[in-house]
């Protein structure tokens, strides 16, 4: 089974929370087909905002909200 993840990043209100200030100016970095490949988007997105404090990137796992029921054995 594909295990789908989305990195994303954007604005937030503060550093410590998931609080994005503006949806429509958030960075869709794309879909990858494991958590390897989402975590080196998402590593180097992060690493080229590093100075900015209020901007956050996230890796979002699409599997388990596409298919909540099945575990991740």
């Amino acid at each position: 089974m594909q295990k789908l993840h989305l990195v994303m990043g954007g604005r937030v209100k503060d550093p410590r929370s998931l609080d994005f200030v503006d949806l429509q100016d958030m960075h869709m970095v794309g879909v990858f087909p494991d958590f390897a490949s989402a975590q080196e988007a998402w590593k180097a997105n992060a690493q080229r905002t590093v100075d900015d404090a209020e901007m956050k990137y996230v890796i979002v796992h699409l599997h388990r909200l596409l298919e909540p029921d099945l575990s991740e054995g």
